[in-house]
């Protein structure tokens, strides 16, 4: 402990003073929150229904493992042992685990070197730390134009940054000290861990459902860095690029490469990340500007994973796989430098050369004058020999072509590990989660005439078994959310491939001549595998598990289901996140249920003009359980306490009950 503490002071103190680092030491520090600074450690609960074995998806209890010859439990048939151990290690990954990520997010995007400086984010969470905070407000360093936006030295933003109670740095924002430099990486925990706000304590798996992260990335000094993840494509690139005769000679001849105009790019770029609402990101390069919402990480029953299902196949039956996508394409946009050419139809040149040429720090910065190409240059200033990017990545059999299991085309990991050693800890931890306890270990009256309204009314329909869902994938046209985020995986169509891996023995770094295997596919249904990549189809979304409601308001996968605790006045993101009012949990899910109440939502957030460029209406899921629908207020009421209330182990005792 006094370590821990030790470490955490002399940080911050280094951050407060702005102090210089030589190069040999490299200190860091993480926020791990204790088990006293926690609502919901796995440890406070059983965890007899996860601990067991995983082979590729298929889930074995203890007892079901032990009827197997012990060759099918070895690492190399894909067996991974699910232990207390192995949790506790994967939740030390989830919150402190960043895969070099802090390379991109300092060095290129800039987070550290825009108006949000190192010293007022140091100041705010010394400020915060007594009580914490789940939105850290932090202090304008400089007066700064943003995305058309004004800035002014001294202003107050609120971040949505987390810090615990007695904490020294936010959750999932480790520092480091490297090269001489402070870098700050991104975890898990930064959009999958909130800190309660009435007591301090960490509630590890709920969505950081107020995080800024548009306002964050568009402060970066390098935004241009996430252009993939907004509306700025093709086409918009070339037409900000001010090219000339002579340049279009030498780029015939292949010496040279016409990079777009830094300052347009970057505005363009911020206008769109400044429209992102709070608990949103846009997680897919697809070139439209959809962000959608942080999901919570109480993923134990809730396959597939990913809003439209595309995490379908691989260990934890595809969690790894939506683990890996997370950090191996989200975090470090240079990953798809292969690919950009077949994705986004900008050649690899152009793609590296325009996320590099206004790159934070200077020993990372592409420009002309340079006697290599952009390609060329980030292979000198890259130390990953195996596939573009500054992320700790390793090249699938498949690449550069993606897979169902790679649909971003790479695999993170470590040196010094397995393949999908560290991913596989994390999916293990996130099974172990459960939202915080509540003193009953049953339902109450009311909760259980809630369950049987929730019967009746048939959302148990899609939303069947223990954690509410029945894993299928609903075409959009019958669900009729708004549709922009269904279509997200289409352009991937033409590189997917089967998914094809090495066994999960392999070290890191993987040998040549190391065995290949395919990851098991026989359990999928291939209409709605078509159907999640958009494949003849305008695509879908995957019926989401309802444990943890409470937690992860406001509702839809674009979250625009949103009201305060004023129902009359505080209506849709407009009313709520955009004038800095927290969603309310019940309220929300009676705008869900409630079709009068939905009309105002939707209503306020198309006048909204930010809102409709971030494609955040609010609209679908036009399942209503009112006064229309037969229902009366006091079923309503009843239907909400249960969601809210919905539990595994409540949902097994009422099943043994029942019978």
């Amino acid at each position: 402990m006094w370590r821990r503490f030790l470490i955490g002071i002399s940080i911050v103190l280094f951050i407060v003073v702005g102090y210089s680092i030589v190069n040999v030491i490299e200190p860091g520090y993480a926020e791990i929150p204790s088990v006293k600074q926690t609502l919901n450690h796995p440890i406070k609960h059983q965890m007899n229904d996860i601990t067991g074995y995983d082979i590729w998806g298929l889930a074995l209890s203890e007892e079901e493992a032990g009827k197997l010859h012990e060759k099918d439990l070895t690492l190399h048939n894909g067996a991974v042992k699910i232990d207390e151990s192995f949790i506790n290690e994967g939740r030390k990954l989830f919150f402190n685990e960043t895969f070099n990520n802090e390379e991109y997010i300092t060095d290129v995007l800039g987070v550290l070197d825009g108006p949000l400086s190192v010293g007022n984010i140091a100041k705010a969470v010394l400020s915060a730390r007594k009580e914490g905070t789940d939105n850290l407000k932090v202090e304008i360093a400089k007066d700064a134009v943003v995305g058309g936006r004004h800035f002014k030295k001294g202003e107050m933003i609120e971040t949505g940054l987390d810090v615990p109670k007695g904490g020294f740095a936010p959750l999932g924002m480790p520092i480091k000290f490297k090269d001489g430099r402070l870098k700050a990486g991104i975890t898990c925990a930064a959009c999958h861990a909130t800190v309660d706000r009435d007591l301090g304590l960490v509630i590890e798996g709920a969505p950081n459902a107020n995080f800024d992260a548009g306002l964050l990335l568009a402060l970066a000094s390098n935004s241009t860095a996430y252009f993939t993840n907004t509306a700025v494509d093709a086409d918009k690139l070339k037409a900000y690029i001010e090219e000339e005769e002579w340049m279009k000679e030498k780029e015939s001849k292949g010496e040279y490469i016409a990079l777009p105009n830094v300052e347009k790019m970057e505005e363009a770029v911020d206008r769109d990340l400044l429209t992102w609402s709070k608990g949103n990101f846009d997680s897919t390069m697809d070139l439209v500007n959809n962000p959608s919402q942080i999901p919570d990480s109480f993923t134990l029953g809730d396959h597939p994973y990913g809003w439209n299902g595309f995490a379908s196949v691989g260990s934890f039956k595809g969690l790894t796989a939506l683990n890996n996508n997370v950090h191996a394409q989200n975090s470090d946009l240079l990953a798809q430098a292969d690919q950009s050419e077949a994705l986004f139809e900008i050649d690899k040149e152009r793609y590296i050369g325009t996320i590099l040429q206004n790159a934070a720090n200077p020993e990372f910065r592409y420009h002309h004058q340079r006697e290599k190409g952009p390609a060329d240059w980030l292979s000198q200033i890259d130390d990953n020999d195996t596939v573009p990017g500054f992320n700790d990545m390793i090249r699938p059999p498949t690449y550069p072509n993606v897979s169902l299991f790679t649909p971003n085309g790479t695999v993170i990991g470590s040196e010094g590990h397995t393949v999908l050693e560290e991913l596989n800890a994390i999916s293990a931890y996130q099974n172990a989660l459960k939202p915080p306890l509540e003193n009953e270990s049953s339902y109450s009256a009311t909760e259980r005439k809630g369950r049987e309204v929730f019967t009746k009314a048939g959302c148990i329909t899609c939303h069947a078994g223990e954690a509410r869902t029945n894993h299928l994938i609903i075409p959009v046209e019958e669900l009729r959310t708004e549709p922009s985020r269904a279509l997200a995986f289409k352009d991937a169509q033409s590189l997917t491939m089967e998914p094809w891996f090495y066994p999960l023995d392999t070290p890191i770094p993987v040998p040549e001549d190391v065995e290949k295997i395919k990851i098991p596919t026989n359990h999928l249904d291939k209409k709605q595998v078509e159907l999640s990549l958009a494949y003849h189809s305008n695509g879908g979304y995957k019926v989401k598990g309802l444990v943890g409601l409470k937690y992860s308001a406001p509702y839809l996968h674009e979250g625009g289901v949103s009201i305060g605790t004023d129902v009359s006045t505080q209506i849709g993101l407009a009313g709520t996140f955009e004038k800095g009012i927290e969603p309310d949990p019940y309220n929300s899910l009676l705008a869900m249920i409630d079709r009068e109440l939905r009309e105002k939502v939707v209503t306020a957030n198309k006048q909204s003009r930010k809102l409709q460029a971030s494609h955040s209406t609010g609209e679908g899921h036009m399942y209503w359980v009112d006064q229309k629908s037969g229902f009366s207020k006091e079923e309503q009421d009843a239907l909400i306490q249960y969601l809210l209330s919905i539990d595994l182990d409540k949902e097994r005792k009422i099943d043994v009950d029942d019978k």
